[in-house]
């Protein structure tokens, strides 16, 4: 090896060793403020998050489901799955049997193919090591019944996605 390129490299790879350091760290450091007399004395209750009513009509039927926000439904927990109900059943819907955690294959059995389906990343794609669920969504329409949103599961093994939100809604169109 060149004698003059190992001094180059040491140096560069200090370099970067220096700014993986620093780049680690910086996670570890919080912005705890220390508490103050008045607020030791006051207990302070959270507000209550407002729902968005986005796509919805005053009666909580889902008139656009497309514009529907998260949190506009009801939160539902399902034995170690949590998830959202948001809209009115339709009268005779194919999503009256659904259960919130099933996987994919489970909820395509009780409903049958959907009118049209795709799949988006969220945000948690992008956080740097994360290997935990709700990587992505996958989203099934149905013509008149509403959508099914799914998170978790791999690209390409779409059965292992759990059901995490249900809209009902009786305008849906069946696109996306």
């Amino acid at each position: 090896m060149n004698s003059k390129l190992l001094p180059t490299l040491t140096r560069k790879a200090k370099i970067v060793m220096v700014f993986c350091v620093v780049a680690l760290s910086a996670g570890c450091v919080t912005n705890a403020s220390k508490p103050t007399p008045e607020s030791d004395s006051k207990p302070v209750a959270a507000a209550p998050a407002a729902k968005s009513t986005a796509g919805m009509d005053s009666q909580g039927n889902v008139i656009d489901p497309a514009k529907v926000e998260s949190g506009s439904g009801q939160q539902v927990k399902v034995g170690e799955w949590e998830g959202e109900i948001t809209g009115k059943p339709v009268a005779k819907s194919k999503f009256s049997r659904l259960k919130i955690g099933m996987n994919i294959k489970e909820a395509t059995d009780l409903t049958g193919p959907p009118t049209d389906q795709g799949a988006y990343m969220t945000g948690k794609a992008w956080i740097p090591f994360y290997f935990g669920d709700d990587r992505h969504r996958y989203e099934l329409t149905y013509k008149g019944h509403g959508r099914l949103i799914f998170a978790g599961g791999g690209m390409g093994d779409y059965t292992s996605g759990h059901l995490i939100w249900i809209i009902h809604s009786a305008n849906e169109t069946g696109y996306r």
